[in-house]
């Protein structure tokens, strides 16, 4: 029994907002199946994507305070002048420029319109083949631990483990990368992005939720009430949710 992240969750005051600004970011398309606003690069709305993580854009009322995210995208290209030209589109569509202490970098560092960061990578031989989003890139402290929790809870593929980091894919070889990187500062306040999981068809839930219990997640009350998915922290308390199957 193991779970696949199916979507990167973000919180937005204006959800629709939010959703067009991913679209056009990613050349994707904008669904809106109900209170929530999905991204997805299908032309007809096809959850889960079998091979792309999607982004789920959930309205709340409260804004993103100035504490960066600890879970956020990093986007692929394929050459400096695609490079350019995409921080030059994304610019135009609202982002803004970003500075989390990055330093000298090769890469591009932005925030969406409602404050959460991403990168616009260099082009890099080994994000040839994920499409648009080259990684979910995840700050930790102890990335071996992370590697153990979510390499347990997880299908992903385990491609390099380090003290610094630890790097995943799916095990098709398909979609982004998942990446835990080691990061001075601890989480102090709840994520606006998240990664919501699904267990693989015929596997249950519950049986599931329990299994990620044991190998050191805690139960999440973000004031979710009554819903059919559940809501968890892992070891270093980032927030996931357990998705119930369509």
């Amino acid at each position: 029994m193991t779970l696949r992240a199916v979507q990167v969750n973000i919180k937005a005051v204006d959800g629709p907002a939010v959703g067009r600004f991913w679209a056009e970011a990613l050349g994707w398309n904008l669904f809106q199946p109900g209170v929530t606003t999905y991204v997805g690069p299908s032309t007809d709305l096809v959850w889960p994507d079998p091979v792309a993580v999607g982004i789920d854009i959930v309205p709340v009322p409260e804004p993103k305070t100035a504490t960066k995210n600890r879970l956020h995208l990093d986007l692929a290209t394929t050459s400096e002048a695609h490079r350019a030209e995409l921080v030059a589109r994304l610019l135009s569509l609202g982002a803004t420029p970003a500075d989390v202490g990055q330093g000298a970098v090769p890469w591009t560092v932005l925030r969406d319109p409602e404050g959460n960061e991403f990168c616009v990578l260099e082009p890099r031989e080994i994000y040839r083949d994920t499409g648009p989003i080259a990684a979910v890139v995840i700050d930790c402290v102890d990335p071996p631990a992370m590697a153990r929790f979510w390499g347990e809870a997880t299908d992903w593929t385990r491609h390099e483990l380090t003290d610094d980091q630890a790097t995943f894919r799916s095990p098709k070889g398909t979609g982004p990368y998942y990446e835990f990187l080691r990061t001075p500062d601890t989480k102090t306040t709840p994520d606006r992005v998240h990664l919501d999981l699904l267990p693989h068809p015929g596997d249950d839930q519950a049986a599931e939720v329990a299994r990620l219990r044991t190998l050191g997640a805690t139960d999440l009350d973000v004031g979710q009430g009554d819903v059919p998915w559940t809501c968890l922290n892992d070891p270093e308390g980032h927030e996931f949710c357990v998705l119930a199957a369509p």
